[in-house]
C-alpha cells in the first residue's frame, strides 16, 4: 500500500501553479535530488569531513538568496519522475536540488566536442573461441563475369565481378569511375540521394589505382572499385553535412577511420550520399531521398537514415556504399530498395570520424548488390584502430562455402505467418497474403539448400520499453543545438522528429536510463543463451521484433531481397552470434545463389 504523506499539503494559493517554463527548468535539478551532498569539504584520503575554518564575525550578514527551485516546483516534478516525498523530505532536499542546478549550469558551459563519448562503454559478449582462427587472405567464391559491350553495361555489376575485371585489366578504374560519376549526375538529383560529388578526388584515386594495377600491385578485391559514403563520415576538405541544416557547410579536417581504410584498400570515393537529418528517416535538407523502384512516391522514400546509400546502390550509381545503423538504418533502406545490407556486430568497425547518435548502439556496415560484396567491404574496414575503444579484436575470416546443412538455423515462425497482424482493408489483406507467399517460397528455398529450420522465439523481456536508451543518448549528443535553438532549423518539426524528441528526452531521469541499461544487460544474457543453441536465425525484414532486440544486444544481421510485392522489393534477414558475421553471410549467400532476386534492378526509364 502506498504510504501517505506525513504532513498535509497546504492549499495552493492563486498564482502558485507551476508555469511551463519553470517546470522545464526544474527537471534536470531533480535528477539526483535524493543523494544531494553536503557542502562540507571532504578529506580526499579518508573521505571524512574536514572542519571549515571559523569565519570572522560579520556585523551585517548578507541575506540568503531565495532558492530558484521551490518546493512547489519539486512537487509538480515528482509526478513525472514517479516518486512522492513528504514535506519534510522536500525541505531537506531543496538546498541540494538548487546546488545541483548550479552544477548542471556549470557543466553546460563546457564545450564538449560532438565526437566525445560518455565515460561508459557497451560491449557485446565475447566471440566464441572457435572464431579466433588466424586471419587469412580474403577470397571470393566462384565468380561469373558479366557480358558487356560498353562500360555502362556494368552499372549493376557486383563487387566480385568488378574486382575480377579490374584485376585482369579488362576495364580500368578511371573508366568505371567516370561511368558512375555520370550516372550520379544523371539520376542523383531526381533520387535526392547525392549531397556532394567528390569528382576531383575520385578521378585522382582512380588514376592511382590504374597505375598500381598496371605495375602489378594489387591491394585486394576493392582496388579501383568506386564507392559512396553516407554523409556522416568525416572526409578531409570535403563537406560532411549530417543531412541537417545547421551543418550543411561543415568541413571536418580529418578522415574517418572507415574512409582511411577504404582508401588503403584502393577503393575510389565518388560521392557523399544523403542521410536523414541527424540520422533519422529519409528526409534531409534538400528533400526526401527516393526509392528508385518508385521514385515518384515521396511518402515511400527509401526508408531509414542510410537512405542515400541504399538508393544509390540499388540504382547502380556506385559499386557499393557504407551506411550506419542505430535502430534499422541499414536493414530498413536495404530491404525497401532491394539491395543487400550487412549490419555487423556492435564494436566490429571503428566509428571514429562518424557522427555519433547513440554511443551504445551505433554500428557501421556496407550496403551492396550482393552478399560477397558485403563480406569484402567488411573485411576492409573492420578491426581496432586505437581510437574507438569499443572495437573488439575478433578476426573476420570469410568462408564462401554454401553448404549450410551443418549450421543450426532457427526461424521466427509466427512473424513469417503474420500472426497477430490484422489488415485494416482488402488491399492490406491482399498484400499480407502476397508477403506470406513470398516468405513461404523463401523458406522452401532455404530448406532445399540444406537448412533445417526450427521455430524459435525471442526473449520475453519488455524490449520495446528500452527504446528511450537511444533517444536519451541522442538528446545528449545534440544537447547543445537543442538548447541554443539550432535544432529548430531542421525541416522536420513534427512530433516524431528529432527536435521534439530531443526536448522530450531531457525529462528522462538518469536513474531510469541506468535501470533500462541494466535490463538491457539481462536481455544480452537471454540472447546469449538463445544463440548458444543456434548459429543463425531467420526473420522477415524489416518488420521483425528481432530488429530492436539485436540492435540493443549488438548482434550482426544481413538482409537480402527475396521477392516483390506491390512493385516493391521484400527482404529476408539472417542474424548471427556476436562477432560471427560469417555464419549469417553464408546462409544469405546460399539463398542468393539459389534465387534471382539480387539480379533484379529497378527500371531507370523514369529519368528519360
Amino acid at each position: 500500500m502506498k504510504k501517505k504523506k506525513t504532513t498535509q499539503r497546504p492549499a495552493k494559493k492563486n498564482g502558485a501553479n507551476l508555469d511551463r517554463r519553470n517546470f522545464v527548468k526544474v527537471l534536470p535539478a531533480l535528477g539526483i535530488a535524493g543523494v544531494a551532498a553536503s557542502r562540507m569539504p571532504l578529506d580526499v584520503l579518508g573521505q571524512t569531513p574536514v572542519a571549515s575554518p571559523t569565519p570572522s564575525p560579520s556585523p551585517s550578514p548578507s541575506p540568503t538568496p531565495a532558492p530558484r527551485i521551490t518546493e512547489e516546483m519539486m512537487r509538480q516534478a515528482e509526478k513525472l519522475i514517479g516518486i512522492e516525498l513528504t514535506d519534510a523530505q522536500e525541505a531537506m532536499a531543496l538546498s541540494g536540488v538548487n546546488r545541483n542546478l548550479d552544477s548542471y549550469e556549470a557543466i553546460r558551459k563546457v564545450d564538449v566536442p560532438l565526437d566525445t563519448e560518455p565515460a561508459i562503454a557497451f560491449h557485446p559478449a565475447r566471440a566464441r573461441k572457435e572464431l579466433y582462427a588466424a586471419k587469412g587472405k580474403f577470397r571470393f567464391g566462384k565468380v561469373e563475369l558479366p557480358q558487356f559491350k560498353t562500360i555502362d553495361d556494368l552499372a549493376f555489376a557486383s563487387v566480385p565481378q568488378l574486382a575480377e575485371l579490374l584485376r585482369t585489366r579488362r576495364i580500368t578504374s578511371t573508366e568505371l569511375t567516370k561511368m558512375y560519376l555520370a550516372r550520379l549526375k544523371r539520376y542523383g538529383a531526381k533520387l535526392f540521394c547525392v549531397v556532394t560529388l567528390t569528382e576531383e578526388l575520385a578521378l585522382k584515386q582512380a588514376a592511382a589505382a590504374d597505375a598500381e594495377l598496371k605495375r602489378g600491385k594489387y591491394r585486394g578485391p576493392l582496388h579501383g572499385v568506386p564507392w559512396g559514403a553516407k554523409d556522416l563520415f568525416a572526409t578531409k576538405g570535403i563537406k560532411t553535412t549530417w543531412g541537417a541544416e545547421p551543418y550543411r557547410d561543415q568541413v571536418i579536417d580529418y578522415d574517418a577511420t572507415v574512409v582511411e581504410r577504404l582508401e588503403q584498400a584502393g577503393a575510389v570515393l565518388v560521392a557523399k550520399l544523403s542521410m536523414g537529418a541527424l540520422a533519422q528517416g529519409a528526409r534531409w535538407f534538400a528533400g526526401v531521398t527516393r526509392n528508385p523502384w518508385q521514385p515518384e512516391e515521396a511518402q515511400t522514400g527509401s526508408s531509414g537514415s542510410s537512405a542515400g546509400a541504399a538508393s544509390a546502390t540499388a540504382a547502380g550509381l556506385v559499386g557499393f556504399s557504407i551506411g550506419t545503423e542505430t535502430l534499422g538504418s541499414i536493414v530498413s533502406p536495404s530491404s525497401r530498395c532491394g539491395v543487400t545490407g550487412l549490419r555487423p556486430t556492435y564494436g566490429r568497425v571503428s566509428r571514429y570520424g562518424a557522427m555519433g547518435l547513440s554511443w551504445t548502439m551505433d554500428k557501421i556496415g556496407p550496403i551492396c548488390r550482393g552478399v560477397e560484396d558485403c563480406a569484402a567491404a567488411l573485411h576492409a574496414i573492420y578491426g581496432p584502430d586505437g581510437k574507438d575503444i569499443t572495437v573488439g579484436d575478433a578476426p573476420f575470416n570469410w568462408n564462401p562455402d554454401t553448404n549450410i546443412s551443418t549450421l543450426r538455423i532457427g526461424y521466427l515462425k509466427n512473424e513469417f505467418e503474420g500472426s497477430g497482424n490484422q489488415p485494416a482493408n482488402e488491399q492490406q489483406r491482399r498484400q499480407q497474403e502476397q508477403r506470406r507467399n513470398v516468405y513461404k517460397a523463401a523458406l522452401e528455398v532455404l530448406e532445399k539448400a540444406g537448412a533445417k529450420l526450427v521455430p524459435i522465439e525471442m526473449p520475453k523481456l519488455p524490449t520495446a520499453s528500452l527504446r528511450f536508451i537511444l533517444t536519451a543518448e541522442a538528446a545528449a549528443a545534440f544537447d547543445d543545438v537543442t538548447r541554443d535553438g539550432r535544432v529548430n532549423q531542421l525541416s522536420g518539426q513534427s512530433p516524431g522528429d528529432w527536435p521534439n524528441t530531443f526536448r522530450t528526452s531531457r525529462f528522462i531521469p538518469a536513474v531510469e536510463y541506468l535501470r533500462a541499461q541494466r535490463i538491457r544487460t539481462m536481455l544480452m544474457h537471454e540472447m546469449e543463451r538463445l544463440m548458444s543453441q543456434w548459429d543463425v536465425f531467420v526473420s522477415p525484414a524489416p518488420g521483425s521484433a528481432s530488429l530492436l532486440v539485436t540492435n540493443l544486444t549488438g548482434h550482426p544481421a544481413v538482409v537480402v531481397p527475396c521477392g516483390i510485392v506491390n512493385d516493391l522489393p521484400v527482404a529476408i534477414m539472417f542474424t548471427g552470434g556476436v562477432y560471427d558475421e560469417v555464419a549469417p553471410l553464408r546462409v544469405a549467400l546460399a539463398f542468393e545463389r539459389a534465387t534471382k532476386w539480387h539480379t533484379m534492378h529497378p527500371k531507370m526509364d523514369w529519368a528519360s
